[in-house]
């Protein structure tokens, strides 16, 4: 048997792989989106903040370079640098510096010889110049020297692009890292990523996954040729490890809803299963306690319709019972169909069962006629017809029983008291011969009590006899148990360890006239089956010859109408 035997099973995996299936594929699709669409926004936003950048940068050389114009025109400046004196042009200079807030002020003659320079804020980092000459007339333009102004791409900078492009930032000159928000234990594998314009999916700093943008930064406007012999690059980089992290509680947070989803369509699956075959287990169980009891009558209880009732399985069961409401009118019939049958052979019964005790009748009578009979002969006389008689009666009884329909009185009966007296009643001894194990938690049982004895009788008396044929005869070899059966039902089980009967003449106990005893009729336990029956049970019997019988008794415990 596989688990795929049941159909039960077969629902109920089916529902909860489609479940399963059509939950993961929406959370695979959803948490696959979500991550390609932050993914995304994190490559877009590095190159925006390069793009910031590069802009940033470009808007402060052209700042600068205005303003070095500007300075370069002024006629104090002009006529401090025209005199070619550092003393009286350092303070101007010093003076112009601070107004024009750049890190590096140099001025030279037209020669290159350096008058000043004011250096502040000029460390670490990369260092951006702007040159513009220094003349006198436009028209006829003499050059007194050149005024360089620039600005540091340092820490102090880095920092300042991070505060507004929320980026983690590094300038980088000659293959090496100038300046960087990064602490410099990370600075040689930033160095890594020098060399040429380029996107870098992951560089792990610091245990963190980034996304690194590298970009060349052009040379500032007027920088005069071979001013910077190496190539200036700044790296943006936006960790991933941060930018995704809410992904990661989204992600747990979808996989739990997910878990519970499917757990709920998992129940929800078996519980639509075990509704789908609800109908059809009843009717299994139905049917095998039919073929175990042979009660083809079984019928399966059908509730009141409800809000949850299932209205299939109400349908299935009414029309079951109508099923064995047919099945049980059929038996019916059939049984009295074979009652009239057997009244047929009836005479043929009638004249052998009752042609030997009116032969021993009219004997007797014969001999009460003589004249030297004596007291004696009477008596033995008397005492055969009395026997006859009593024969005779009791044979007319049992195929007036077994003829016409039984009428019954039914009322409350306790079982337990029922199977004691009939046990006493089977026992030519006393009942010592019977051994009662009765289950003291028995209901009591709506039925006709004193038919329901006679049956007892019947069975308890064909016991005895099997035990008394048994070469292996003993006292209490006859038991009586009493105990619960199916729902709303007892069983009442007489088991003998008598001489048992042979598989050929088990299926015949229950004919008409069918006996093994010389003595016998054949009509008892016909009478006992159609007593059970008529009081809506059932009587079933297993038996192993030279180990005993065993005869099953199933009655409802409220009577049917």
């Amino acid at each position: 048997m596989t688990i795929f035997s049941s159909l039960t099973n077969r629902l109920f995996i089916a529902m909860a792989l489609l479940a399963v299936l059509s939950i993961g594929a929406a959370t695979y699709y959803a948490t696959a989106a979500v991550t390609a669409q932050a993914e995304g926004e994190l490559r877009r936003g590095v190159d925006e903040a390069g793009k910031l950048v590069e802009e940033y940068r470009s808007l402060l050389l052209e700042h600068f370079n205005r303003e070095a114009h500007l300075v370069a025109d002024l006629p104090r400046f002009k006529a401090t640098v025209e005199l070619n004196d550092p003393p009286t042009l350092t303070p101007i200079a010093q003076d112009y510096a601070q107004q024009l807030g750049a890190d590096l002020l140099v001025v030279t003659n037209p020669q290159g010889v350096e008058l000043a320079r004011i250096a502040t804020g000029v460390g670490k980092g990369l260092l951006q110049v702007v040159s513009v000459p220094i003349v006198i007339d436009p028209r006829q333009p003499e050059v007194l020297g050149a005024l360089s102004v620039g600005f540091s791409l340092d820490s102090r900078a880095a920092a300042r692009f991070r505060a507004f492009t929320n980026s983690e930032i590094a300038f980088c000159e000659g293959g090496e890292v100038r300046a960087s928000t990064l602490p410099e234990t990370e600075w040689p594998t930033l160095a890594t990523l020098l060399g040429s314009e380029r996107l870098t999916d992951s560089v792990v700093l610091d245990g963190a996954d980034y996304i690194a943008l590298t970009r060349r930064l052009g040379p500032g406007p007027h920088r005069p040729a071979g001013s910077q012999a190496a190539p200036a690059f700044a790296v943006i980089m936006r960790s991933r490890t941060e930018r995704l992290q809410f992904l990661s509680r989204v992600h747990r947070t979808v996989l739990l809803v997910a878990a519970a989803a499917i757990l709920v369509a998992t129940l929800a699956s078996y519980a639509i299963a075990r509704t789908v075959t609800r109908p059809l287990g009843a009717v299994t169980a139905a049917m095998r306690e039919m073929a175990a009891t042979g009660d083809l009558t079984r019928r399966i209880p059908v509730s009141a319709g409800t809000q949850w009732e299932d209205e299939d399985a109400r349908l299935l069961a009414t029309t079951f019972n109508t099923m064995t409401g047919s099945i049980s009118r059929f038996q019916r019939e059939a049984a009295q169909r074979e009652r009239l049958s057997s009244l047929g052979r009836l005479s043929t019964v009638i004249a052998h069962e009752v042609r030997n005790p009116l032969m021993i009748i009219k004997t007797s009578l014969h001999g009460l006629r003589r004249p030297d009979v004596t007291r004696q002969q009477i008596g033995e006389a008397v005492k055969d017809i009395d026997e006859e008689v009593t024969r005779l009666n009791r044979i007319v009884s049992e195929v007036l029983d077994f003829a016409r329909p039984i009428r019954f009185d039914k009322a409350a009966v306790d079982i337990n008291a029922l199977c004691a007296d009939a046990a006493r009643a089977a026992s030519p001894h006393g009942d010592e011969n019977v051994r009662l194990d009765l289950a003291v938690d028995l209901p009591l049982v709506v039925t006709d009590g004193e038919r329901l004895r006679i049956a007892l009788v019947n069975v308890l008396t064909n016991a005895q006899h099997a035990v008394a044929a048994s070469p292996d005869t003993r006292i209490g070899a006859v038991r009586v148990v009493t105990g619960h059966g199916s729902e709303g039902r007892v069983t009442i089980a007489v088991q003998d360890r008598g001489v048992g009967i042979v598989p050929e003449d088990l299926a015949r106990i229950f004919d008409p006239f069918f006996t093994t005893r010389r003595t016998g009729t054949g009509l008892g336990l016909a009478i006992t089956r159609n007593i059970i029956e008529g009081l809506g049970g059932t009587i079933a019997v297993s038996s192993t010859p030279s180990r005993g019988t065993d005869v099953v008794i199933e009655l409802p415990v409220s009577s049917r109408t």
